[in-house]
């Protein structure tokens, strides 16, 4: 039953074959003679604006940019826990464990607990981590 069901005459239209002989929209198919947009593949993009300057370089900058910006790997006191107490922990060390890359340079905060006495060398450190690694008697050294 389900086998034998075809659509309604009318309801199915074929596509229309376009360059496929000289009549109706045979030869160029439609697209006139010559130029970008008569070629296969023949299209310019969206934001294209026929050579002159694109919105993009002709709309106003904003911001500022800072080229001796510096970005820190930055480390919470918490992560230092894994050390133990009294060792000297530098941003080597800190590679090792897996908590900076080593590209950048080491800036200890002041987020969490210290549990151990730690002497810590690295290129910054927040107030509040100094504070909170001298009261456990450790030492913060900037490199």
């Amino acid at each position: 039953m389900l086998g034998n069901l075809n659509p309604r005459i009318g309801s199915k239209k074929d596509k229309k074959r376009i360059g496929r002989g000289k009549t109706n929209r045979g030869k160029t198919s439609g697209r006139g003679h010559k130029g970008q947009r008569s070629r296969s593949g023949g299209r310019v993009s969206p934001w294209f604006e026929g050579g002159q300057s694109p919105l993009k370089l002709r709309s106003v900058k904003r911001g500022f940019n800072n080229p001796n910006r510096v970005t820190y790997d930055v480390v919470n006191i918490k992560k230092l826990n894994i050390f133990d107490g009294s060792d000297h922990i530098t941003p080597d060390e800190l590679k090792k464990a897996g908590l900076v890359s080593g590209k950048n340079p080491v800036k200890i905060l002041g987020v969490g607990e210290l549990e151990n006495t730690l002497n810590v060398k690295a290129n910054g450190f927040s107030r509040q981590a100094i504070k909170r690694i001298e009261e456990k008697g450790g030492k913060a050294e900037i490199i």
